[in-house]
């Protein structure tokens, strides 16, 4: 059966952030769908797998806040810097990369300010499954 995988290149979103972000895949693992690498649940990189989100407007964000009391209270958005803490959650059960879970469609992964990060499209057409 055909499942789309995550690789190099897929759309991600942010909860708080204002633009897509980009997930960026190193070809190390030697593994690629479409010729593009697959991503595992590993990775989650902040600025090597993950790129910002344009701009952040999560209160959790301490430039956010400090910006919006400068503000008198005005939610003043700020430059996201992602700062992701978790692995890809709900990976691939069945599909490893050297013994890594793959990432999936449904996974997702958490920034420190509060921001849910998941995958919303791909870059590569299927990939056929035992």
């Amino acid at each position: 059966m055909p499942a789309p995988m995550p690789c190099l290149s897929s759309l991600l979103k942010c909860s708080f952030g204002l633009a897509p972000g980009t997930l960026m895949v190193l070809p190390v693992k030697l593994v690629c769908a479409c010729a593009k690498p697959v991503a595992c649940n590993i990775d989650f990189v902040p600025f090597l797998n993950i790129m910002t989100f344009g701009m952040c407007q999560s209160m959790a964000n301490p430039m956010v806040i400090a910006a919006t009391a400068a503000a008198f209270g005005v939610l003043t958005p700020m430059p996201c810097i992602p700062m992701i803490i978790t692995p890809w959650i709900a990976p691939h059960t069945k599909i490893k990369v050297r013994k890594i879970p793959t990432a999936t469609m449904q996974s997702k992964c958490n920034c420190a300010y509060a921001g849910v990060v998941q995958i919303v499209m791909v870059q590569q057409i299927k990939v056929m499954q035992k």
